[in-house]
């Protein structure tokens, strides 16, 4: 039986905290599955084509490791989770105010679908601090971001807050 994760997220952009949750989750799984949420209630700086595209660019070493898909989807999680065959939602955690709202979903998707478990990773301490919204408002005030996301990611950030 394959064992297959799911990691979503909206991926606005993709940072290294994010890449370092999907390097130690690739471990963990036969496929994974990376739900690129079509959210746009959140007002994404990068269009999903380009969320998606960016996220496959960026994980491309991964695929290496193991199995991995990158979907976009607009159901619930968990109904996505069903629908691409994922036993586990994989989910990093920063700090205690993201597990208050990650238990919260736990809790919520427990209800709805016992067999699917959710994992939580903890982030690197390196990264715990790093966020979509932090990176795009550091790019959008003309701070470095590259500490926080790779050199391509950087290029397009830049691209979107500073068009030639």
């Amino acid at each position: 039986m394959t064992r297959v994760g799911l990691y979503p997220g909206t991926f606005d952009p993709i940072h290294n905290g994010h890449l370092d949750i999907l390097a130690r989750a690739a471990k963990l799984v036969d496929k994974l599955v990376i739900g690129v949420a079509i959210n746009n209630e959140k007002g994404p700086m990068f269009s999903l084509d380009e969320r998606i595209q960016m996220t496959r660019r960026e994980i491309e070493p991964l695929t290496r490791i193991t199995e991995i898909e990158v979907i976009p989807y607009e159901s619930l999680t968990i109904h996505f989770a069903r629908e691409v065959g994922a036993s586990t939602l994989l989910r990093g955690l920063r700090a205690v105010t993201d597990y208050d709202y990650e238990f919260q979903l736990m809790a919520m998707n427990q209800q709805l679908d016992r067999s699917i478990e959710t994992v939580f990773l903890m982030a690197d301490p390196h990264h715990m601090a790093v966020s979509s919204n932090l990176v795009k408002v550091i790019a959008r005030m003309g701070g470095d971001v590259t500490p926080f996301v790779t050199a391509a990611v950087a290029a397009d950030l830049m691209k979107k807050v500073r068009p030639v």
